[in-house]
């Protein structure tokens, strides 16, 4: 359905229909944002590149010769500016840290340990903890190397296909299938690292459950 929608409204955009943009704008600029504040790191910035994205959109609609491709498009589009600002930006990092600083610890003879993941089932329910999980999970996609972070919000977040991912990034089907699967492991880790120090293993033994591995 929201494909239908969103490509309705690039055909209405090309076609010059009054109040197009506006709608297109009212449709696309939240998404835009928050794709561009996880990319960012910082309202200003994601403000900046979704103003710039919408207003490059309006600019080059006529070159879009399929209208239901519109989404991968414009996330191109926001996806290019990001990089661009990331690059100029006074809240940009000293550094981008390496992926294996999120990934598991190594024991003393070098090898990998495995990720034990805590029965999220145990959690006590409500819109409290809903809200303050969604907000450990978007602080964890933020932290992880910008590579990663664009795959897991193209692909996670806005539910974009592999292939339409692989497009938008310039790289191939298998990168994106890589760098997606140790994206997730990095932020799964990042979220065990929370409900364990939310006591919900000790839960789990109490119940007699032991956590899922």
């Amino acid at each position: 359905m929201e494909r239908d929608i969103e490509s309705e409204l690039a055909r209405q955009l090309i076609a010059g229909e009054p109040a197009a943009f506006d709608r297109f704008v009212e449709y696309f600029h939240a998404k835009i944002f928050h794709y561009s504040w996880l990319m960012c790191g910082q309202r200003e910035d994601a403000e900046e590149v979704a103003q710039e994205t919408l207003l490059k959109v309006f600019e080059n609609c006529e070159q879009l010769r399929e209208p239901q491709k519109i989404r991968s498009w414009v996330f191109r589009i926001a996806k290019n500016a990001c990089l661009m600002k990331r690059r100029k930006s006074i809240f940009a990092p000293s550094r981008e840290l390496s992926l294996d600083e999120f990934m598991p610890v190594k024991n003393r003879n070098g090898e990998q340990v495995r990720i034990e993941i805590a029965d999220w089932s145990l959690l006590p329910e409500g819109e409290a903890m809903r809200s303050e999980m969604r907000e450990l999970l978007e602080k964890a996609i933020q932290e992880v190397p910008e590579t990663y972070r664009a795959v897991i919000l193209l692909r996670d977040m806005e539910e974009f296909s592999t292939q339409e991912t692989a497009q938008i990034l310039e790289v191939s089907d298998d990168v994106v299938k890589t760098r997606l699967h140790r994206a997730r492991l990095a932020i799964r880790q990042k979220l065990d690292e929370y409900l364990r120090g939310h006591g919900v293993e000790g839960e789990a033994k109490q119940h007699g459950t032991a956590p899922a591995r």
